[in-house]
């Protein structure tokens, strides 16, 4: 047999811990770049209350906790994963951000209504990817590259949790998605390698969360739901309807996506990234709705409402950095944490 050897693989370096936001990630960054025997002290219950669910420090706080699951970080003792303490700072964090969740969705448990919605878009539409098709500039573009790394460096893998969760058809069509997710068995085709390959087209940087703390608080907070779906088994229907509405909205909007960067001469790696998902989450949607979340349901009916709940939750968060990136370019204000530096397109 031929050995498989990978291309263009970006090495593997663990991410510094982030710069904190506020009180809550200063607590789990200092107490990470110490050690376990220094957890967080606990929060206050009046502290508790006053706590803003969608807020810079939480999110950050939240998605440093999270991504000891994933990579870690450089210098950060493995055995901060299942620390006790920090699990028990963690659940309050989530305590927070699921109740506003919950509470800024509609709820419900009509599963075809809230699928049938996501494929009805306005006309004309202004949302973020008409926005980059008809009047974004470059840096615009980089920048949109930029929120979106933080996920798409690690594209599919919160959605893996799921797996042992499920059973029967449920199971076997969400693997067949997560295997064309990581590339079919090839690793230069796995969609997280493929969007580093964008990056770099881009002149951006591929490592692994290199943009963590340039990203605002809106698009970190879509990764945190995917993890909080991904680690919680009693979340497990709302993580199926998140993947679902995710996969069913991705292939329009990135073919106007693809249609921005031909517009200005992106790099074809730019444009290859958005091309093969046009096709590949095309098939996804109907693997999701009908094999996915069909058998789901027919094994826990009594999951219906968590499906909706992960749609409704997914359309939310994707809506706050929609709002978020729109008011700032068309202010003319650059929509991180700070400017990226310049770049021309093919430079």
């Amino acid at each position: 047999m031929t050995p498989v050897v990978a291309t263009g693989v970006v090495p593997h370096l663990d991410p510094a811990l982030p710069v904190p936001r506020g009180p809550l990630s200063a607590a789990v960054v200092s107490a990470l770049a110490t050690g376990p025997a220094n957890p967080p002290e606990p929060l206050p219950a009046h502290d508790v209350e006053r706590i803003d669910p969608y807020g810079e420090d939480l999110t950050l706080a939240l998605h440093t906790c999270y991504e000891l699951h994933y990579r870690g970080f450089a210098g950060v003792d493995p055995l901060w994963e299942w620390d006790p303490e920090l699990l028990r700072f963690r659940a309050v964090l989530e305590r927070v951000f699921l109740s506003a969740l919950r509470s800024d969705t509609g709820g419900g448990d009509d599963v075809t209504g809230a699928l049938d919605a996501l494929l009805v878009e306005p006309v004309p539409g202004d949302g973020v990817s008409h926005f980059l098709r008809d009047s974004a500039g470059w840096g615009q573009v980089r920048e949109y590259f930029a929120h979106r790394s933080v996920y798409h460096l690690k594209e599919a893998d919160p959605h893996a949790w799921v797996i042992p969760r499920l059973q029967g058809q449920a199971k076997a069509s969400l693997v067949a998605v997560e295997f064309d997710e990581f590339g079919g068995g090839r690793a230069e085709n796995a969609h997280s390698q493929m969007f580093a390959d964008l990056l770099a087209g881009a002149g951006l940087s591929a490592a692994y969360l290199h943009y963590a703390d340039d990203v605002p608080a809106p698009a970190l907070a879509i990764v945190n739901l995917m993890s909080m779906f991904g680690l919680h088994r009693r979340l497990r229907g709302a993580l199926v309807g998140h993947f679902a509405a995710a996969e069913i909205s991705t292939a329009p909007s990135a073919q106007r996506i693809a249609q921005a960067l031909d517009r200005l001469g992106a790099d074809p790696a730019c444009v290859l990234f958005f091309t093969e998902h046009i096709e590949a989450d095309a098939v996804h949607e109907q693997v999701l709705r009908r094999d996915v979340i069909g058998d789901l349901l027919r094994r826990e009916p009594e999951l219906a409402g968590d499906v909706v709940f992960g749609i409704a939750a997914t359309e939310l968060l994707e809506g706050r950095l929609a709002a978020h990136l729109l008011t700032a370019w068309r202010t003319g204000t650059t929509s991180l944490r700070r400017p990226l530096p310049e770049h021309s397109v093919g430079g």
